[in-house]
């Protein structure tokens, strides 16, 4: 039986390891509490290869009840979920993410399961008119960020708790790239729609993922007022690593600034530019 004081080595260096794979060569946390939870979270990675198996009875169920202990705005539940798991229904949800170049994504294909959170304030809307209320809020752009928001906390958590259970996933905003269709095929009511997907299977271990390397929390930490003076500056650090993940991954080579400008051209919508009138015409006026 080991000591505690090999123990406590065995767990600072497995600390210590996850702290490099998600920081790398830039500067780190100087000190961070760790625990079972804080490893899930900290060795989190994405995963794009699954296993053709399903997945263990009750995994969704958990991840559901997960969900739901997530934090939701004034305890108004304001989001559900849609567990994909027939094969020709996942097949036309693929479809719809997969792309203008109809290859990308090709993963969603693989996996059991794909969970699809919506944002629904249909659901409230039907109790308060049916009691005579006065539908006044889900006129506004609070109420749909409010429902978002919910929806996102909510996947969160089942995200963390398939990790623990030794499943992986990866979100898929893709889904929001043909956001009428996908309604139409779920049959979702009014004031809903698809924020994201989520595919969650047994990754496939010949085909490992990695950690991909975040920015020095300098990046990202302000205290007290924001200052991007110190962002701009610490993301120098960012691009070895970020380049020696792509390097790893087989990916073309390309600076994470590179990325970011990509990102701000009509091309990498995608489909989502149709988004705000797909959300109005469902019955979201963000006023």
């Amino acid at each position: 039986m080991r000591s505690m004081q090999e123990r406590a080595s065995s767990e600072n260096a497995r600390h210590d390891e996850l702290l490099q794979a998600r920081y790398g060569s830039q500067g780190r946390p100087a000190s961070v509490f760790v625990n079972p939870t804080i490893e899930t979270l900290l060795a989190h990675k994405s995963v794009r290869s699954f296993l053709a198996e399903p997945l263990p009875e009750g995994a969704i169920e958990t991840m559901v009840a997960a969900a739901q202990s997530a934090a939701t705005s004034s305890n108004l539940h304001q989001w559900s979920v849609v567990a994909v798991t027939d094969p020709q229904v996942k097949a036309k949800v693929w479809a719809l993410a997969a792309g203008s170049s109809g290859s990308n994504n090709q993963f969603i294909g693989q996996a059991p399961v794909i969970l699809l959170w919506i944002a629904d304030i249909s659901r409230n809307c039907e109790i308060a008119a049916a009691e005579g209320g006065d539908l006044v809020v889900p006129d506004y752009l609070d109420a749909f960020v409010m429902a978002t928001v919910d929806a996102a906390l909510a996947a969160q958590n089942a995200a963390v708790a398939a990790e623990s259970m030794g499943l992986g996933y990866c979100f898929i905003g893709a889904a929001r790239n043909n956001a009428r269709e996908l309604a139409d095929l779920l049959g979702l009511p009014r004031l809903s729609y698809v924020t994201f997907g989520l595919v969650v299977g047994r990754p496939d271990n010949s085909k490992p993922a990695t950690v991909r390397p975040r920015p020095a929390q300098e990046v990202v930490l302000h205290f007290n007022h924001y200052d991007g003076k110190q962002a701009r500056e610490s993301l120098a650090g960012y691009e070895p690593e970020f380049s020696k993940f792509r390097e790893a991954a087989g990916l073309p080579k390309m600076t994470w600034r590179e990325s970011v400008v990509n990102s701000m051209k009509f091309s990498y919508m995608d489909g989502r530019e149709k988004l705000r009138d797909t959300v109005i015409a469902r019955g979201f006026l963000l006023r």
